[in-house]
């Protein structure tokens, strides 16, 4: 890939198996918008970001070179060959699912956002998701200017309690989130050593946690912690298994099954919608 500053912005091109449109809106991160002149805005690690993709040339508005190399190449696992893993996949199903929606890229989080994120995401729907975690952001989070504001650190929710999270209307997921957070900060939950855990090892930690079940430590383990050898299971995945895997996914999947899962949930689910 090539990389160059110009006019306060870096513009990255020559990067196969970029799409950002397609990656921060296929359901694994909730605080990204498409605006009218077809740029996407999010809050990552504190920061407001924009970013606009004219075919190969996608410009990071506002970046210098330090922050695009400490912050935008592991958000969006820039130093991963998508091309050769996707190239590997010798399944149909897969084929298809890559070229119907190539660029795909897994994103790696903060991990105590997506924790609770994806606590936030049960038994939930998109629109849905993204407001609660909007107001949550807004009366925790810091301001920083131009509307935006951080996630919440799991100390400032630790302190809180479920009448300060009513109107949020997250609902029955309130103590899940006061009891991640409260785990998270006092280190019974340790976000730092899952890093290097193995991953059955990692998922065991998280579930230390009410209210967190496999599939939000898979989703945790591969958008917080880029273990993409995670591989959440929801609606739509269950029936790719059970229309398409009976056996369980191909072998070519092998160490990269939750790159392959975003693919397949990303082609499936929009299947149902032609």
């Amino acid at each position: 890939m090539k990389i160059k500053s110009k006019n306060n912005d870096i513009i990255l091109s020559d990067i196969s198996c970029f799409n950002v449109g397609l990656s921060v809106d296929c359901g694994q991160a909730f605080r990204w918008t498409k605006k009218e002149d077809g740029s996407f805005h999010g809050v990552i690690f504190k920061r407001g970001v924009d970013i606009i993709q004219n075919g190969n040339e996608i410009v990071f508005k506002n970046t210098d070179e330090k922050t695009f190399n400490e912050v935008f190449v592991p958000y969006f696992d820039l130093n991963r060959d998508y091309e050769k893993i996707c190239s590997g996949f010798d399944d149909r199903y897969l084929k298809e699912a890559c070229k119907e929606y190539p660029g795909i890229r897994i994103l790696r989080q903060e991990p105590w956002e997506t924790l609770c994120s994806f606590i936030i995401s049960q038994n939930n729907n998109i629109p849905r998701i993204k407001g609660i975690i909007e107001r949550l952001c807004a009366s925790f989070g810091d301001d920083l200017g131009n509307g935006d504001f951080s996630f919440p650190s799991a100390e400032v929710v630790s302190k809180l309690s479920e009448t300060d999270l009513a109107p949020l209307r997250a609902g029955f997921r309130n103590k899940y989130i006061l009891d991640a957070a409260a785990k998270c900060f006092s280190g019974e939950v340790s976000l730092e050593k899952i890093k290097t855990m193995p991953i059955e090892e990692a998922r065991q930690e998280l579930m230390k946690i009410k209210g967190v079940g496999p599939k939000v430590a898979e989703c945790t383990l591969l958008y917080g912690f880029g273990k993409i050898e995670a591989f959440p299971i929801d609606v739509w995945v269950k029936r790719i298994l059970s229309e398409l895997y009976e056996d369980g996914l191909p072998k070519c999947t092998k160490g990269v099954e939750g790159i392959a899962q975003q693919y397949l949930f990303h082609w499936r689910r929009n299947l149902e919608n032609k």
